[in-house]
């Protein structure tokens, strides 16, 4: 028996591999389905189950297109319904695969459908359970996740979690192995660990969920201080349960080579232009307009959260880049790329167009601001929770998913510094300053943290 788990940094995601005796089963499977495929077909096994824990909504599952690929059956949970041939798991089946078994727990909470699977090893042993967004290390799935015209309340989901929680995890033994489908900066909780997996014994000691607590005292910790979530994880769960184009054609479509010209006429039209290089890279030098998300962060998550999913759009990369690029933007639902410029930024600078460039400062230049400026407007892109912990005095905190909302509330002719934790999300917020016209923008290197090694820049604390 093999057990692997599959993690993917950019979406804080686990996907499973499971084999024994020649068949295979895949928990929980990313877009990019070939990626299990390969594995499979090297160790000569065969894909024989793809079960899901719930409906996703934080990306597209590969499920679709691996169940074509191999043949192998769908599983969801009870009372999932879809587009397409799935087996609903009644509570407590068993399913075979080669000398284990695996076991369907119906875990309603997170979602309605929210199923954990328990996988019993060859000698008849509970060996671990997949939770899915169930059971995450350090904390459970949020409950506000149906459909928005659902008639369920989110309080009444957590009351499902918790008897799920108590009912079927917490009556299992000490030793059984957690699997969670998240870990640490995934939307779908709110305190995840950054271990990516535990045991259940553990987890009775650490996780509150996990603790002997009232279902009041649950529901009301679970609940408060829960922000809302991006609009794509609605559509994703809709894309997951109803159905999505194929990736195949998808990076066929997005592999498209444009020259400049195409893709100056694509800009004119109100294409999108994401240039995925590095931050370093983009300030010195981008086609106007360009929103710069680098590959190295959370990109799919932030095009998703900042970007309509069928938007137009263009790709700028590094060279070696496009397919990658391509790839991780899908994962997320994005399957309107037009193509990306041939020849990366360079061919643009070689064509004599017109480019821009980001006036990135370090921290001393703000506190130089801040005792002699008087039009100086300072912009803190960081979470609200991250803002609390400490601050740049008179800083206007907007989050980062929430700035394209709230531009009227900066002043366009004051000399604009932005500023993020370590400089990442500030770069991406001050390329969307500039594709909305702000045109005295700067950004500050390295973020809150160099901020606080500078002895110049007055802090609130």
């Amino acid at each position: 028996m093999i057990v692997e788990q599959l993690y993917t940094d950019c979406l804080s995601q686990a996907t499973y591999y499971i084999e024994s005796n020649g068949e295979v089963a895949i928990i929980d499977p990313l877009r990019d389905y070939f990626v299990y495929l390969e594995k499979a077909k090297s160790s000569g096994h065969k894909i024989k189950y793809i079960f899901e824990t719930h409906f996703h909504a934080d990306f597209v599952s590969g499920h679709i297109d691996l169940a074509r690929e191999t043949g192998a059956k769908i599983i969801f949970g009870s009372g999932a319904t879809t587009s397409y041939q799935i087996i609903n798991a009644n509570d407590n089946q068993i399913f075979e695969l080669g000398n284990i078994k695996i076991k369907a727990l119906h875990t309603p909470g997170h979602t309605l459908e929210s199923t954990c699977y328990l996988l019993t090893d060859e000698k008849g042993k509970d060996h671990c359970v997949f939770t899915g967004d169930t059971l995450f290390v350090g904390d459970v799935g949020r409950p506000d996740l149906l459909d928005k015209n659902s008639k369920i309340a989110p309080e009444e989901m957590a009351e499902m979690l918790y008897n799920s929680i108590n009912v079927k995890l917490k009556t299992l033994t000490d030793d059984v192995i957690v699997y969670p489908a998240h870990g640490a900066g995934s939307a779908c909780g709110k305190n995840l660990s950054k271990e990516k997996f535990s045991t259940l014994g553990i987890q009775k000691k650490e996780n509150y969920a996990m603790s002997d607590i009232s279902k009041d005292e649950f529901v009301s910790v679970l609940l408060e201080g829960i922000v809302s979530p991006p609009e794509y994880f609605f559509e994703d769960a809709l894309l997951n349960k109803n159905g999505y184009d194929s990736l195949d054609s998808v990076l066929m479509k997005g592999l498209n080579k444009l020259s400049t010209d195409q893709v100056e006429n694509l800009i004119k039209d109100g294409t999108l232009i994401i240039d995925s290089r590095n931050p370093l890279e983009f300030e010195n030098g981008f086609i106007p307009g360009s929103v710069n998300i680098g590959l190295e962060g959370q990109f799919a998550i932030w095009a998703a959260t900042l970007f309509e999913l069928d938007r137009k759009i263009i790709l700028v990369t590094d060279i070696g880049k496009e397919q990658e690029s391509i790839l991780r933007l899908a994962r997320v639902g994005f399957d309107n790329i037009l193509g990306y410029l041939e020849g990366g930024f360079g061919s643009w600078q070689q064509s004599d167009k017109k480019t821009d460039i980001l006036i990135s400062v370090y921290p001393e230049e703000l506190g130089l601001e801040q005792r002699h400026g008087k039009n100086i407007e300072i912009i803190d892109v960081r979470k609200k929770a991250e803002f609390e912990q400490g601050n740049v005095a008179n800083a206007i905190n907007i989050t980062l998913s929430e700035l394209q909302n709230q531009l009227d509330k900066i002043d366009n002719q004051k000399n604009l510094y932005i500023y993020c934790q370590r400089g990442y999300r500030s770069v991406i917020a001050s390329s969307i300053l500039k594709l909305n016209g702000y045109l005295k923008v700067n950004n500050l290197y390295g973020g809150f943290e160099e901020i606080k090694k500078d002895n110049t820049v007055k802090l609130t604390v």
